[in-house]
């Protein structure tokens, strides 16, 4: 099966295919002649007969697709995966870190503000930058490595001051800090990348910088340091790594990032970094990157602010000894679910840790036309600054929901419409059902909140995922700087 095909159903179809075991049950009852009503009360637990009817039609739609063959369900979800324990970018073999607190800076739940990564065999090198049309040189100047397809060893990256707005001087830093870092990494400076994170229009404090990077001490341990490194407004840090079998090889994935406010679509003031010792080709590390940085980090919204100094990298030094992956390896898919999986964990770590939240909401948007008309559509209630306030007010306000999914001009049919809260109905076809308004508000005051809308006109999935509005977000950037 295609790549992208197979990806797809490994990800997009993923809540379907869990769901069969339930919708063949349907189909059963449905064969045996019974109606709706009747189907609801035979369900273990009841539905209503609006709920046996919308299963009917889903039941249906999975048949229609052929999800319920074996061999689609067992090649999509008999990935083998583990999570490695206090994972990190230094779980892959061959990768090693460290940082230091050289002053930079000056508020945050971790001081440390200069990391470096390193690995010990020359990489091969994925990236994806912001989007914004004022760019830190810190990103021209790592997304000129990356598109100029050479290998690389290392990367640092700062917190604190975002070294953009500084004019001609933010380009002679960052090349003066990539240099520092590999005269201390013991490598060649076009092979160092570098990421900054921090207020704009502040210049790199280079003095700091050339004090303290050469007392920096890199352990193959210390991811953790690397994570919290590159923290700014950051509560916690956000590291992960899975292991998965590649061609009878044992490869790891890990990563990090940060990011907590000016976070929309098209990443955001975040950072990643993911780290592999996989053998893998450029084209396909980047095809695969980029794939999940479109599920993922363009699927999280915390304030509608795009960062200008968004960095997600991906580095594989192919220490793990497998056959070289490419787009038509056997294996592929297998890769590419497991470096979805990392970036869509680090993606709701984010989301959870929004500037002032309290809540994560997960929003879920099944049946459209296509997977891209998904993710605008659930993108587009993530945003919404009326459903976040109502999550944050416990508010049950399901208008406000069928408003965002509207306003992201996605083809739909009113009337064919769902809307879910943490798996109670609350409209069907469009209109409101009777439901329990305190179960409802119940659910909004969970640590997390999902949100599902079935559109029911195609077979279209996507997610987004964003958190609630509360007054500790106002204050806080109201004197971000002050």
């Amino acid at each position: 099966m295609p790549f992208d095909r197979t990806v797809q159903l490994a990800g997009a179809r993923a809540r379907q295919l869990q769901a069969l075991p339930r919708y063949s049950e349907v189909l059963r009852l449905l064969d045996q002649g019974m109606k709706p009503r009747e189907i609801g009360a035979a369900l273990l637990p009841p539905v209503t007969r609006q709920r046996a009817s919308a299963l009917i039609q889903q039941a249906k739609r999975a048949e229609a697709l052929g999800l319920f063959d074996d061999e689609i369900g067992d090649e999509n979800m008999s990935l083998d995966m583990t999570t490695v324990n206090s994972g990190g970018v230094t779980s892959a073999e061959g990768f090693s870190a460290g940082a230091i607190f050289a002053g930079i800076k000056t508020a945050g739940a971790d001081k440390r503000d200069i990391g470096l990564l390193l690995s010990d065999r020359p990489c091969t090198v994925a990236g994806t930058f912001s989007q914004n049309s004022v760019l830190s040189p810190s990103v021209t100047l790592s997304k000129a490595v990356v598109d100029g397809g050479g290998e690389v060893r290392g990367v640092i990256a700062n917190s604190g001051v975002a070294n953009c707005a500084v004019g001609d001087q933010g380009l002679i830093d960052a090349r003066e800090a990539s240099a520092l870092a590999a005269e201390k990494l013991g490598v060649g400076s076009d092979e160092v990348l570098i990421a900054s994170t921090g207020v704009i229009g502040v210049e790199l404090p280079m003095a700091l910088m050339r004090e303290h990077i050469p007392q920096i001490e890199l352990g193959d341990n210390d991811g953790e340091e690397f994570a919290a490194a590159i923290m700014t407004t950051d509560t916690h840090r956000k590291a992960i790594a899975v292991r998965i079998e590649v061609g009878g090889s044992t490869v790891t994935i890990g990563g990090c990032a940060k990011g907590s406010g000016m976070i929309h679509p098209n990443m955001a003031t975040m950072l990643a970094f993911l780290t592999t010792d996989a053998a893998v080709e450029k084209s396909f590390l980047q095809k695969t990157l980029s794939h999940a940085v479109t599920l993922s980090f363009n699927q999280i919204d915390i304030d509608g602010d795009q960062s200008t100094n968004d960095t997600v990298l991906l580095m594989a030094n192919g220490a793990a000894g497998n056959s070289l992956l490419t787009g038509d390896s056997d294996d592929s898919a297998t890769f590419a679910t497991a470096v979805d999986y990392v970036t869509r964990w680090l993606a709701r770590e984010m989301a959870r840790d929004g500037e002032g939240a309290q809540t994560l909401i997960e929003v879920t948007v099944d049946g459209a036309h296509s997977h891209e008309d998904a993710r605008k559509a659930a993108r587009s209630v993530a945003a919404s600054l009326l459903v976040r306030t109502a999550v944050y007010g416990k508010d049950p306000n399901w208008g406000r929901i069928l408003m965002a999914v509207g306003k992201s001009q996605i083809p739909l049919t009113e009337s064919q419409i769902e809307v879910f809260v943490n798996d109670i109905q609350i409209v069907f076809e469009g209109k409101a059902i009777s439901y329990s308004i305190p179960s409802v508000v119940s659910a909004l005051g969970e640590d997390e909140v999902r949100l599902r809308v079935g559109l029911n006109v195609g077979d279209g999935f996507g997610e987004a995922w964003g958190c609630d509005l509360t007054e500790e977000y106002v204050v806080f950037n109201s004197a971000y700087t002050t």
